[in-house]
């Protein structure tokens, strides 16, 4: 691990992982790969053909596919840790969420797949919180958005499903700032949840890079989309791209 990399320790309640539902693993390994620098081990293959991407010799974020007919959108998820997986997804249903697998058992621990009130999809993971997000890390998430038409109904709805109230604010806690609701792990702001009326909800992952103009071209070149070119705001030089099979994502500069 550099000396530049700061790992945030993942904690219950708070995103925790990443994994980009693909419809072909090796197309999204010709993609990421050279535009953010991922080295790839293989994954487990639970649901068919699986990688886990690697930065400095640690996973940040996973690849997988879905065996059969069935083909969803490709698109990048958020999991966020949890205790207790059935009463997370108990939680979920009771508050106008809607569970759409499992919870299923695998080895490492208990997954769901769910989505929100709004239609924003996330997944819940209870087991090791092997964290994917890290600071001044170019290639990992350093930031995950909800973008939704009312982030503080969101965030009532994400709060009872986690149990944001009475946790321990050294390990977990939520701030809410004008139009948005900031998460932060470990003292270190992790996500958001923010006020975005043109587009269906949905949780975003932004990927550090050291050069967000250079990464758009890249990522022109591989056979992705610009969606929002490269622009400057008041955490760096941000850029949304779309992949080589249409899976939304952002760029973020390292700083």
């Amino acid at each position: 691990m550099s000396e530049q990399t700061v790992r945030v320790r993942c904690v219950p309640a708070a995103p925790c992982w990443v994994s980009l539902m693909a419809r072909d693993p090796e197309v999204a390994r010709a993609f990421y790969g050279p535009l953010l620098g991922w080295e790839f081990e293989r994954g487990p293959d639970g649901w068919g053909p699986s990688l886990r991407a690697v930065v400095d010799g640690v996973e940040v974020a996973g690849i997988g596919s879905v065996a059969g007919d069935w083909q969803p959108p490709v698109a990048w998820t958020t999991y966020f840790g949890t205790e207790a997986a059935d009463l997370t997804a108990d939680r979920v249903r009771e508050r106008g969420g809607t569970l759409a697998v499992g919870p299923l058992a695998f080895d490492a621990g208990r997954l769901a797949l769910a989505s929100d009130p709004a239609g924003a999809a996330f997944g819940v993971w209870e087991g090791d919180l092997g964290c994917a997000t890290w600071v001044k890390s170019p290639g990992a998430p350093v930031w995950i958005e909800l973008r939704t038409a009312d982030p503080f109904a969101s965030a009532l709805f994400y709060g009872e499903v986690f149990g944001w109230d009475g946790r321990d604010p050294s390990r977990f806690e939520v701030r809410y700032e004008h139009e948005r609701v900031v998460l932060r792990a470990d003292g270190h702001s992790v996500a958001a949840l923010r006020r975005a009326a043109d587009t269906a909800p949905h949780w975003e992952v932004f990927f550090s890079v050291a050069d967000p103009d250079r990464a758009v071209g890249q990522a022109a070149e591989l056979g992705g989309a610009v969606v929002e070119p490269p622009a400057d705001s008041p955490y760096g030089r941000v850029a949304r791209l779309r992949d080589a099979e249409g899976g939304l994502f952002s760029v973020i500069g390292a700083k």
